[in-house]
């Protein structure tokens, strides 16, 4: 008889509970509550993204799972190891990826590397130092010293750093700011291969259409609180919001007033109407837009992205 019962999934990478952060106040600024008991738990295996506007925890967050901020309350552990009872193997099963370029300039990358994986004790018969530089395409660059390096090299070295110890998480906190779109490609290409090998990836990013093609499940961070965390497809589908692009028969120079829906005339001469599907019709829009006078050409609808669902949980939500 076989037994048909799933397997339990895997406990979480990094799992947060009631995590807080409390900044006392200084002679410049009042105490700040950057984290304000958050919940969090990232699936190991995933491409996890953390967005937020600039301030609302992220950093915080990273940091306090690098070891380099200590948190005000709750509990966080990293790979099953609790970051207050076992700091050691927390930190050394995550690898981060700064988002300020600091590294030594006089040493070259292959110094960096040994550097960096002595400092995590890997023994040098087990060192990847050349496989790492070859992977982010620095192995002609192995010998020159940072200094020399151009600043989308430099970025993909601070990655190489991070991959020294092997770690099963790594962190990405901006990792393509600044970085063409060829280095960009290059780069996701390699942390896309090692996710394929079992690497949980965690991504903070900017780049709105960049997180929501690579990251399965997305959590949205504002104002030290987690207002949004699901699969990147389902986030999207919840938000009840499409736009109706509508090309006028005649050309217009300003969008007629159709109240209660907000018109804005694009440059290329469409109009551009936000609607949501469960309180309004695209026919009562088209009828409204008969009553001003405008007979249209063409239409077509836009389904809400991450864009959409970023602004209205964060700034339209404040």
């Amino acid at each position: 008889m076989n037994d048909a019962s799933p397997l339990p999934a895997p406990p979480p990478a990094i799992s947060a509970r009631g995590l807080q952060k409390t900044y006392a106040a200084t002679k410049k600024a009042p105490a700040k509550e950057a984290l304000k008991g958050i919940d969090l738990d990232v699936p190991q295996g995933s491409i996890f993204g953390l967005l937020g506007p600039n301030g609302a925890g992220k950093s915080t967050f990273i940091n306090i799972l690098a070891g380099l901020v200590n948190k005000t309350g709750g509990t966080v552990n990293v790979w099953g190891f609790d970051i207050d009872a076992n700091p050691r193997d927390a930190r050394a099963a995550i690898g981060v990826v700064p988002q300020e370029i600091n590294m030594d300039v006089f040493f070259t990358p292959k110094e960096a590397l040994e550097i960096q994986a002595g400092l995590y004790g890997v023994p040098k018969g087990e060192r990847r130092t050349v496989e790492i530089l070859t992977a982010l395409g620095l192995a002609d660059k192995a010998d020159a010293y940072v200094r020399m390096l151009s600043g989308g090299m430099k970025r993909r070295l601070l990655v190489a750093k991070a991959m020294v110890h092997s770690p099963p998480i790594l962190i990405l906190d901006e990792p393509t700011a600044g970085v063409d779109i060829e280095l960009r490609k290059q780069l996701w290409d390699y942390v896309l291969g090692l996710n394929a090998k079992g690497v949980t990836i965690v991504l903070t990013t900017h780049y709105l259409e960049e997180a929501q093609e690579l990251c399965d499940r997305i959590a949205i961070i504002d104002k030290g609180e987690v207002v949004a965390c699901e699969p990147t497809e389902k986030l999207i589908g919840s938000l009840d919001m499409k736009t109706l692009l509508v090309t006028p028969l005649e050309p217009v120079s300003a969008a007629p007033a159709l109240d209660p829906y907000a018109a804005e005339l694009r440059k290329d001469g469409r109009l551009a109407i936000p609607y949501r599907p469960s309180k309004a019709q695209v026919a009562d829009i088209l009828e409204r837009l008969s009553a001003a006078g405008m007979k249209v050409k063409d239409l077509s609808t836009v389904e809400a992205d991450l864009e959409d669902v970023f602004l209205e949980l964060t700034y339209r939500r404040g």
